[in-house]
């Protein structure tokens, strides 16, 4: 049964020792202790909180980033469509210039080839009117009687001429 019971004087002593110790760590290492603590407990949350501000600045940046490319995705869009714009118009223009070239062209050779046909056909004209005097000289001056003569003398003359 001694187990059992403390001792009065261990008991004693051990108290005594523990306010020792519990009085030299009150007045020199708990305040050190827990400066030190609470200086980790600072620099903890201003890391949190600098972590925080990161991570707000880098989804401001990533919204920023986005926006910068959907401006840069319009003003691609805005200049290929400004290109193809100036390129139908380009074209356009080269054809209804073509065009022109090629009505005037045409209309040119029109003139060319009616001034053609009147020339030839006041030349086929003079020449008809040269066979016509040349035919009818000769004809005055043969004097013929019969009138199948004639007419054979008239074939006989249009087959020698020549035409040019």
């Amino acid at each position: 049964m001694d187990l059992l019971q403390p001792a009065l004087g261990l008991f004693t002593i051990s108290f005594i020792i523990f306010l020792i110790v519990f009085f030299i760590l009150k007045k020199f290492a708990w305040k050190p202790i827990l400066s030190t603590l609470k200086e980790r407990e600072t620099s903890i949350s201003e890391s949190i909180a600098a972590a925080e501000r990161v991570k707000e600045e880098m989804a401001q940046m990533k919204a920023e980033h986005e926006h910068v490319l959907a401006e840069a995705k319009a003003e691609r869009s805005k200049i290929l469509k400004e290109a193809k714009e100036a390129k139908d118009q380009i074209i356009s223009e080269a054809k209804t210039q073509a065009q022109a070239e090629a009505k005037k062209i045409i209309n040119e050779a029109y003139t060319a080839i009616e001034n053609q046909k009147m020339a030839a056909l006041t030349d086929v004209k003079n020449q008809v009117g040269s066979l016509v005097i040349e035919v009818a000289e000769k004809v005055l001056r043969k004097e013929l009687s019969d009138k199948t003569a004639q007419e054979q003398y008239i074939k006989q003359q249009a087959e020698s001429i020549k035409l040019n």
